[in-house]
């Protein structure tokens, strides 16, 4: 498990942070007593792949049910199993008595967006990648786009959005490319911001960091060839500029419209997800996960897309009144 700036003592607490950080874990439940036990029914700790978190006991029991524990996570699959254990004859213990213990195995990992913009498109696409198996991080530097859609939080650096499920994390941030180095291995980032030079410094910032695999940006293919002339200048090599990903979005859905544009870019990544899902999750970068299957999959070329979604994309911004190929 990671360095946590808190450790949780108790199981509750452990499932809390297993689940905010996308750990995998295993909740151990004393589920039945017969005769002495170590502790009573209904005891419960967490176990991950590095730690324990609260106790059913000690004792042989305790190691048994970790290292059981332990075994089911290698499976990356969710289970429910119920074992026996007799304390005195198949543990050793002076208990003499026997127990029941629930083991619930909570594969949490959720794969990690960050979208960086809360314009038009990216207002229309948020509540969609909320409904997915994922966990997003919003990012802008203007308070008031969140203010206005109904945010009220006094912490400006983090911000929960009361519209949004619990898997959308609001960050007010003026300099937006400074967040990429906060980024966990094995990040999506989403570029949908209202400046050209902003979305630069940010996949500038993100092509650095060999272990964020997508890239997506934002604009038309002429911004998208601008760009990448640009970053081939400042040395990036053709494995770096395969990471980025525009223009952004499935070319087979049109549309101009906000909302079409985010349906496209919405399609891109349910493909990517369910890629992803036929290879098998990590929980870091995959050097292995390799984005020619992804390429295929979604039907996108960084390079010589057709384009039809930043026509879209370029077009809708324009109706909103906002600058070309951003939002």
């Amino acid at each position: 498990m990671q360095n946590f700036t808190w450790r949780a003592k108790t199981w509750h607490e452990g499932i809390a942070q297993c689940q905010q950080h996308n750990v995998s874990y295993v909740l151990v439940t004393v589920v039945s007593v017969a005769g002495s036990a170590p502790r009573e029914t209904g005891s419960k700790m967490v176990v991950t792949a590095s730690e324990s978190i609260d106790t059913i006991g000690g004792g042989h029991l305790e190691h048994h049910a970790i290292a059981t524990a332990r075994e089911f996570l290698l499976s990356n699959q969710p289970l429910t199993e119920l074992r026996s254990y007799p304390l005195s004859s198949k543990l050793g213990q002076c208990c003499g008595g026997a127990v029941k213990v629930l083991f619930d195995v909570c594969n949490s990992y959720q794969q990690h967006i960050a979208v960086f913009g809360a314009g038009h498109v990216a207002q229309a696409l948020v509540p969609i990648l909320s409904q997915l198996p994922v966990k997003i991080t919003w990012i802008d530097s203007r308070e008031s786009l969140f203010s206005n859609t109904g945010i009220n939080n006094a912490d400006t650096s983090a911000l929960n959005y009361s519209g949004l499920p619990d898997n959308v994390n609001i960050v007010v941030e003026q300099e937006p490319e400074t967040e990429v180095a906060q980024l966990a291995p094995g990040s999506w980032l989403v570029i949908l911001t209202h400046d050209h030079q902003l979305d630069y410094r940010i996949t500038e910032q993100a092509l650095k960091y060999p272990s964020l695999p997508f890239v997506g940006l934002i604009g038309s293919q002429t911004k998208a060839k601008r760009f990448i002339t640009k970053l081939s200048h400042r040395g990036f090599d053709d494995a770096a500029l395969a990471r980025l990903y525009t223009p952004i979005g499935n070319p087979s859905i049109p549309g101009k419209r906000p909302i079409e544009v985010a349906v496209s870019i919405s399609a891109q990544l349910i493909a990517l997800l369910h890629c992803q899902s036929d290879k098998g999750s990590t929980q870091t970068a995959d050097s292995a996960f390799t984005f020619t299957t992804i390429r295929a999959a979604t039907n996108i070329r960084a390079r010589t897309s057709a384009g039809t979604s930043a026509t879209a994309t370029a077009s809708a911004e324009s109706k909103a009144g906002v600058k070309k190929g951003n939002t």
